[in-house]
């Protein structure tokens, strides 16, 4: 009970402002990512409030911003375009209920399995999305933008030397668009972005048919969503543990997840994740409990039902510079500096995951590739088997050591010899780690190998494991087992 009031209101003050200024970056991000989608603008901001609240109640990693996302956006993009919205409603339904039950399935813990490498990937591919990102809302526009938005990064960096009580975005927001309203410059407003409406969201169920065939439709795409989703938020939350110092339950973040999709679809919204770079800006801004989440999701609908006029008067450019900040602090520029000094294979990894992500711009793509690379990398590394051979007065030992599995028992198999006169060898596995059933395999292999050759085998210095699996898989010491042939 401590624990949890302490993550409601231990930082009041810290989280009320810094939940203000994610709310305000929040418009024209879920504008953004409908347009992307192919669905009217309110939709995307109906999920960014309804996820915000509800991760904010059941999430497991309180200060996490989770909203309408563009990685959700861009699965979403055929589903919308070949069957309409309703499919895409229950579509994100189905997608709440898939991370629910992965969630009670304790798919959270699965995460100690991302490399460091890929989680560098990960975030630097991410800063360089967010960038990128940026560079569309210059295209028409008059030079004195580019003006803007440089006034609103050295505003960003330069007041907190001055005042860290509030927030530095907040303070380049306020300031932008008073300049632009007083002096009458002519740039891009969020209003300009799609019609936002003053409107509460609306009970809605989705009206498809409830039949085999809607669900091969909304199926594979709400299983892309889940993992999509699950991928980004729990490696939001993991970047977000290092940030602050501070544990999360990524289970219940997955239930949370769930839970938020499930309302979201429920009241005509979308699909939707945690997003590290509003979730970086609260962190920057001072957020760092539920009540920052809570209250980004109601102030984003205050502006959007009784402050509407005035969002619509915010400048493109001063959300602009407060994303660009977002990727520069959110790149890890120390990894940069460290690619000469880390394995080449790690720097491989994390440029791989990165080159996966800008090609495809799907996180969870960079994930997956990075991971697959990560292990193709381990097992090649503990791969590597050791086998010496001595000989003293006509007796024959080999003495194995290294981890003996389905990538070295290639080697393993072809470094005896078989055809050596003698009339039994001894096998040193003491420093053996037998891990499956190639390796045992492999053991059987090389015992018959030298069996058809008229040569003895023993093999000594297991250790407990390792002969109880030799017990229950193994062929040579079976009756009969030596007359078979080595390619059983």
């Amino acid at each position: 009970m401590k624990k949890n009031k302490l993550e409601w209101f231990g930082n009041v003050r810290g989280d009320l402002l810094a939940g203000i200024v994610v709310a305000i970056a929040l418009i024209p991000e879920a504008i953004g990512f409908s347009i992307i989608a192919g669905v009217n603008p309110m939709m995307g901001l109906y999920a960014s409030f309804c996820i915000a609240i509800v991760t904010s109640i059941f999430g497991g990693r309180p200060g996490m911003i989770s909203a309408a996302t563009g990685a959700m956006a861009l699965v979403l993009t055929g589903l919308v375009k070949n069957h309409g919205i309703e499919y895409m409603l229950a579509a994100t339904i189905l997608t709440g209920l898939i991370q629910m039950i992965l969630g009670y399935l304790k798919i959270g813990n699965l995460l100690k399995f991302i490399p460091r490498p890929v989680m560098l990937g990960f975030v630097n591919a991410l800063a360089i999305l967010i960038f990128k990102a940026q560079l569309p809302y210059f295209d028409g526009e008059p030079v004195i933008m580019y003006g803007l938005v440089a006034l609103g990064i050295f505003i960003i960096y330069l007041f907190p030397k001055i005042n860290k009580t509030i927030p530095s975005p907040l303070i380049a927001i306020v300031v932008i668009t008073l300049l632009v309203t007083i002096f009458g410059i002519d740039v891009s407003r969020i209003g300009d972005m799609g019609n936002i409406t003053n409107e509460l969201p609306k009970f809605i169920i989705p009206n498809v048919p409830i039949s085999i065939e809607t669900l091969k439709i909304i199926l594979p795409y709400a299983i892309s969503l889940s993992l999509v989703g699950l991928v980004e938020s729990l490696l939001t939350a993991q970047l977000l543990d290092e940030l602050t110092d501070t544990p999360s339950d990524k289970n219940i973040e997955c239930k949370g997840q769930g839970i938020a999709n499930i309302i979201s679809g429920l009241f005509g919204g979308m699909a939707g994740c945690a997003m590290i770079g509003q979730s970086v800006i609260n962190i920057n801004s001072g957020g760092r409990g539920r009540l920052s989440t809570l209250t980004s999701g109601i102030v984003l609908m205050i502006l959007i039902l009784v402050l509407n006029t005035f969002v619509v008067q915010i400048p493109i450019a001063a959300l602009v510079a407060v994303m660009i900040v977002v990727s520069i602090s959110t790149f890890n520029w120390e990894s940069l500096k460290r690619l000469n000094k880390v394995p080449k294979a790690d720097a491989f990894v994390m440029c791989a995951t990165v080159f996966v992500v800008l090609l495809t711009h799907n996180l969870a793509y960079g994930v997956v590739v990075g991971i697959l690379l990560s292990a193709i990398s381990f097992a090649a590394k503990i791969s590597e088997i050791s086998i010496k051979k001595y000989e003293d007065k006509g007796n024959v030992k080999y003495v194995v050591k290294g981890q003996l599995f389905f990538a070295s028992t290639l080697k393993f198999i072809n470094s005896f010899d078989y055809t050596q006169d003698v009339e039994c060898v001894d096998i040193d596995l003491s420093k053996v780690k037998i891990w499956d059933e190639s390796a045992v395999d492999a053991i059987d292999k090389v015992v018959i190998k030298f069996y058809k050759n008229g040569i003895e085998t023993n093999l000594f210095g297991m250790s407990e494991p390792c002969l109880e699996l030799i017990d229950k898989m193994a062929i040579h010491n079976k009756p009969g087992g030596l007359e078979m042939v080595s390619g059983h």
